[in-house]
């Protein structure tokens, strides 16, 4: 079901991050942390749990959750979310909602490598992550 996306992955390229994170409201100097970071996503599953597990110099954050149900998120940039995360034609798709606002971060394994798009209002930024 989700097996494509489980494993270790390092981040290799990245496109309107700054911008993306600007958009979410997050203050100039996490900003030019975040842009320098360069972190490693781990995602595992244990029966119908999901974790992904984010490592950086920055910050290290987990979530785990059920496919399809709610659960509160605590992001790296401290925003308290209402968060879900499912599972459509091959890509997951994980929607925060906070204070009237929303974004979308959809995971795609393409070649190999997972493509992760995040969308806030306007703002689309591309991140790109090889196997480590």
């Amino acid at each position: 079901m989700c097996d494509q996306f489980l494993g270790t992955w390092k981040l290799v390229s990245s496109e309107k991050f700054e911008d993306y994170m600007k958009e979410l409201g997050v203050g100039f100097a996490m900003r030019k942390l975040g842009s320098l970071a360069k972190p490693t996503v781990i995602i595992s599953a244990d029966e119908d749990m999901l974790t992904i597990k984010t490592e950086s110099p920055v910050k290290n954050t987990e979530i785990s959750f059920k496919l399809g149900q709610e659960f509160e998120e605590t992001t790296t940039d401290n925003r308290k979310t209402k968060s879900v995360v499912t599972l459509d034609n091959g890509l997951m798709i994980h929607v925060q909602k906070w204070d009237d606002k929303e974004t979308t971060i959809k995971r795609e394994v393409v070649d190999g490598k997972m493509v992760v798009e995040c969308t806030m209002k306007y703002t689309i930024c591309t991140r790109v992550y090889e196997r480590a």
